[in-house]
């Protein structure tokens, strides 16, 4: 199953994100591509696959992407290859923003979507600024991005309010648990059990 976590920046996703993957099993990250330059704390194929400008204008042209978004002069997608390999393995999560949740919307019908939202605006400002790694015009300009994102909460299955993080990050894990539980997810799974009821 595919699951589509978006929200404005700062509202804590990825957090969320990381707590979820150390609770539940079977569950995988997908990793994005991204044109803009690595940080020395990340890693490759990790936290992104860095790629050139002429690679990620390949990767569109030849439809090698489910979404992709610009951001700051830099490009950000998810690659197809990426969703298939990891997807075959079990449930796989998607850490990307409002429009490239959108993209996928209108592609995969079955994926589950997830908008998670900050306590409030206030907040969402004072933890883009605690950060200390931006200057003050990127952070206005996300916020900015912020409040057009936010708009866009109605398109979405479920709601997270990360106010305590623990709450929330028990808020996504039961989302995730509970949607295993769905008869969709679980037809294969309960044919034995069927089977073991029926007369001989």
């Amino acid at each position: 199953m595919l699951f589509i976590i978006t929200g404005p920046s700062g509202c804590g996703k990825s957090t969320l994100v990381q707590q979820v993957l150390k609770r539940v099993g079977d569950i995988w990250f997908s990793v994005s591509h991204t044109t803009r330059q690595k940080r020395d704390s990340e890693k490759e194929g990790k936290d992104y696959y860095f790629v050139s400008k002429a690679e990620f204008e390949q990767m569109i042209k030849e439809e090698r992407l489910v979404e992709w978004t610009v951001f700051h002069d830099h490009n950000y997608g998810t690659s197809k290859r990426e969703v298939e390999k990891k997807g075959t393995r079990g449930d796989l999560l998607l850490d990307i923003d409002v429009h490239g949740a959108e993209q996928i919307k209108s592609k995969l019908k079955k994926a589950i979507f997830i908008f998670i939202l900050p306590p409030s605006f206030e907040e969402l400002k004072r933890r883009l600024e605690t950060r200390g790694q931006e200057s003050a015009e990127f952070i206005q300009e996300r916020l900015e991005v912020a409040r057009k994102d936010i708009r866009a909460y109605p398109q979405f299955d479920y709601i997270v309010i990360n106010d305590e993080l623990e709450e929330a990050v028990q808020d996504l894990e039961s989302i995730i648990r509970s949607r295993r539980c769905s008869l969709e997810s679980r037809k294969k799974e309960i044919v034995p059990i069927l089977r073991s009821f029926s007369e001989d």
